[in-house]
């Protein structure tokens, strides 16, 4: 079984990830066309000159790996995906062989989350719009994120029942630290997953992103067309 998670930036992605990777019989591959990303459109993100030396830039040899064998010799594959990252001629046929989940979060939390990392924030940046067409393209499975931090367990038996996979309680909870599987982004991106060791608990009130108010305007009907459709 391979799994192709995509989701924006600041949503619960790293958490699982590293809920698969504790699996003894999953691979992971932490945005296997980050660095063709950056490659392709030159966007100014931190890391950049980093990401790009030590990772794959080639989109064709990217999607010609996640088509080969699953590394390790593990029965099954989870791939952390952002839909933002498929620039336009970048194969994405290999999408079709893959179990395709789509996983949300309210753009007032996404876009607070992005604010503490970043000074400027753009339509392009939190992927809202990339990830409704790429939905619209490969269909799959919609969870929200709130709802696996409001009962982890139960969400993701739910899912798994979904998928065709046996749920494993391994799932759950995780060592602290750095996985060998993370981008070298992981140094800027992950301080707060790094010190986890499971799922946060489940989300308060919306944060106030007043400042960022017009992207916020733009991004909420795609989450909420997302919404609406979700497990």
């Amino acid at each position: 079984m391979k799994i192709a998670t995509w989701s924006g930036p600041r949503n619960l992605s790293t958490a699982m990830m590293y809920a698969f990777g504790n699996r003894p019989d999953f691979a992971i591959w932490d945005e296997p066309f980050y660095a063709p990303y950056l490659a392709a459109t030159g966007a100014d993100h931190p890391m950049r000159t980093a990401i790009l030396a030590a990772h794959e830039t080639d989109a064709i040899v990217v999607a010609d790996q996640i088509i080969g064998t699953i590394p390790a010799q593990k029965p099954h594959f989870y791939m952390k995906h952002m839909p933002h990252h498929m620039v336009d001629g970048f194969p994405l046929d290999w999408a079709g062989d893959c179990i395709n989940i789509h996983l949300i979060r309210h753009p007032a939390r996404v876009i607070a989350s992005y604010a503490a990392k970043r000074d400027t924030i753009t339509m392009d940046d939190v992927g809202f719009a990339a990830q409704t067409t790429l939905y619209e393209k490969l269909g799959g499975l919609i969870i929200d994120s709130s709802d696996i931090r409001k009962n982890p367990e139960e969400m993701l038996k739910k899912l798994c029942n979904t998928i065709g996979l046996h749920f494993d309680p391994a799932m759950l909870s995780w060592p602290s630290g750095r996985r060998k599987a993370d981008g070298i982004w992981a140094k800027y991106w992950y301080n707060a997953v790094h010190q986890s060791t499971g799922f946060a608990a489940a989300e308060g009130p919306l944060p106030d992103v007043t400042e960022h108010a017009e992207l916020l305007t733009k991004c909420l009907p795609h989450y909420e067309k997302m919404k609406a459709v979700a497990m």
